[in-house]
């Protein structure tokens, strides 16, 4: 009987122990993640305020927990490129894409590749980046950029199309009207000129008018 009653206490007794494990565990598990948003909090105020220093440590601290961090290597990435750190800035970005393959990684490369005047590595990753994501104005923005630098004008074109496909303003319409007259299509360009025109003064006669209406 005794043995039953000693069986049954340290049954009891480890299950006890398992719950109280189980709880620490779940608290520690709570304190690293709030303690992680606190450091990404810190890494992205710090970026906005350009207190870099301050970043850097926030960013390397998330790291050393989480190494497998693809987001915390972005913005390191892109804390380098601020400072014109251009290869740790690159180092970063693989390491992003290695551990979690985006367009975003692959255009930030290409905009460091693009800044060094590496072009054809800028190239390369725009059109990687392309390939996983093309809806994205600003994507083929810059590969025209790039295919003006290389000198292959067609490409250039092909891509401020795209662009003005998925995003009319004004700016990119723009874009392409120079691109027209770099390649000689005067009349495109013309045509493009006068697009923006129509689309820009009915919004400064709109300012006019708020601007009387408030006086």
């Amino acid at each position: 009987m005794l043995g039953l009653l000693v069986i049954a206490a340290l049954g009891i007794w480890t299950l006890y122990q398992r719950q109280t494990v189980g709880e620490v565990a779940s608290d520690l598990s709570s304190k690293l993640s709030d303690k992680l948003d606190q450091l990404w909090s810190i890494a992205q105020s710090s970026l906005q305020d350009r207190k870099y220093l301050r970043a850097e440590k926030a960013l390397l601290t998330i790291l050393r927990v989480d190494e497998r961090n693809a987001s915390a290597y972005n913005r390191l990435g892109i804390l380098y490129a601020k400072q014109q750190q251009f290869k740790e800035a690159i180092e970063c970005f693989e390491i992003a894409q290695s551990l979690e393959p985006s367009a975003s990684s692959l255009h930030n490369v290409g905009l460091i590749y693009f800044e060094t005047e590496n072009y054809d590595k800028a190239a390369l990753a725009f059109e990687q980046a392309l390939a996983m994501d093309s809806e994205h104005a600003a994507r083929h923005i810059a590969y025209a950029k790039v295919q003006e630098k290389l000198g292959n004008d067609k490409r250039m074109v092909e891509a401020l199309e795209k662009a003005v496909e998925l995003d009319p303003i004004p700016q990119t319409l723009t874009l392409l009207a120079d691109a027209y007259d770099r390649v000689g299509d005067a009349d495109l360009a013309l045509q493009l000129r006068e697009r923006v025109a129509k689309t820009i003064i009915p919004t400064q006669q709109r300012v006019k008018q708020t601007r009387r209406v408030v006086m």
